[in-house]
């Protein structure tokens, strides 16, 4: 048995499985069932879906990871002679190695440089209105991660309006909601209320980060959208042949609500690091703390100290530590890692 190492909070995804989860799997391992998805476990998970998004007509898909489910989910809306705009800090642009243009036989990504992270309305309307000729790849949609990159929440109002701009423009909205549940618990709103009631087209929404082992759900709130959709799946690889063990999960996180349970604990875990470190001299907050991540920007010496006691983080958004917290983070580890931030501010001091 490998004995586990101290927790570590450079990222979400080193999270193990959550209890409810795991029960589902389990449960799902019970014999033998129908492939492909034919399965009651698949049945399910897409009705709780529509449970709990409240649209009925909800078509449900799932997939192995959120660069897949992105990638197919805006390769649906686009032909190869399309482009989708995104924050130039976007998943979608910046760690998903292409696959959106992959998938889509070369539509074009067009980046909108942005302060924060976030799409504005205006930002959107200077890209698809700035050229209409044929020598351009004609915009189709409009792609926004939430939480962004930077782990800031857009706001219902701000959603609405970039919705609207989509609507005057004739394009799709597109969520990448990686950490789709940490927004949710972020605003204190319902999940149809940051989607398809605020002009939302599609979701992609995350399971891997918020508890489970693999698997991400995309949601089509308008069923002709999805047409043909489960064969782009299949042609992806993305058709699990023994698809109740990608879907019977997010019964366990849908039905006893631990999907947001767990976006809670990891929001409240962010927000103990940045109250314990607030003022500190030499180390400051890059951005709002809005959802489960915490940005700490110091002078390198101070991050060499910080690695120097055991601590993994990455740098590579403006060269700050990056800190994302789980589902399991335990307070405990993220006291001790507050008191050794607050050690380094000392003796720098």
């Amino acid at each position: 048995m490998i004995p586990p190492k101290p927790q570590q909070f450079a990222s979400d995804n080193y999270a193990g499985i959550c209890p409810e989860a795991w029960a589902a799997t389990q449960a799902a391992n019970a014999g033998s069932m129908p492939a492909y998805g034919e399965d009651p476990w698949t049945a399910r998970a897409a009705d709780a879906f529509r449970t709990l998004f409240d649209k009925t007509d909800a078509q449900v898909f799932f997939a192995f990871n959120g660069t897949a489910a992105n990638a197919l989910a805006l390769a649906s809306l686009c032909q190869s002679y399309h482009s989708v705009i995104c924050a130039a800090s976007a998943h979608v642009e910046t760690d998903e190695c292409g696959a959106p243009e992959f998938f889509s036989n070369g539509s074009k990504l067009l980046v909108a440089p942005t302060e924060n992270g976030k799409l504005t309305p205006a930002a959107v309307r200077a890209l698809a209105t700035g050229r209409s000729d044929i020598h351009f790849p004609k915009v189709r949609a409009v792609t926004i991660t939430q939480p962004t990159e930077t782990g800031q929440v857009y706001a219902l109002d701000e959603i609405r309006a970039l919705s609207a701009t989509c609507r005057d423009l004739g394009l799709r909205l597109h969520m990448d909601g990686a950490r789709f549940a940490n927004a949710c618990a972020s605003l204190g709103c319902s999940p149809a209320d940051m989607t398809w009631r605020a002009g939302v087209d599609l979701l992609c929404f995350g399971g891997t980060k918020n508890g489970m082992a693999a698997g991400e759900a995309i949601l089509f709130f308008d069923p002709a959208l999805a047409e043909d959709f489960g064969y782009r799946c299949k042609q992806a690889g993305q058709l699990a042949s023994k698809m109740r063990f990608l879907s019977a999960p997010w019964v366990g996180m849908l039905e006893g609500g631990a999907w947001l349970a767990n976006a809670r604990h990891a929001n409240a875990c962010a927000g103990r690091l940045a109250a314990a470190v607030a003022g500190l001299p030499d180390w400051s907050a890059m951005f709002p703390v809005e959802a489960n991540a915490v940005f700490l920007q110091t002078p390198a010496d101070q991050l060499d100290g910080l690695r120097a006691k055991g601590w993994r983080f990455y740098t590579f958004i403006g060269g700050g530590a990056r800190f994302m917290f789980a589902w399991d983070s335990d307070p405990v580890r993220v006291d001790a890692l507050a008191e050794d931030i607050r050690s380094l501010s000392r003796r720098a001091a």
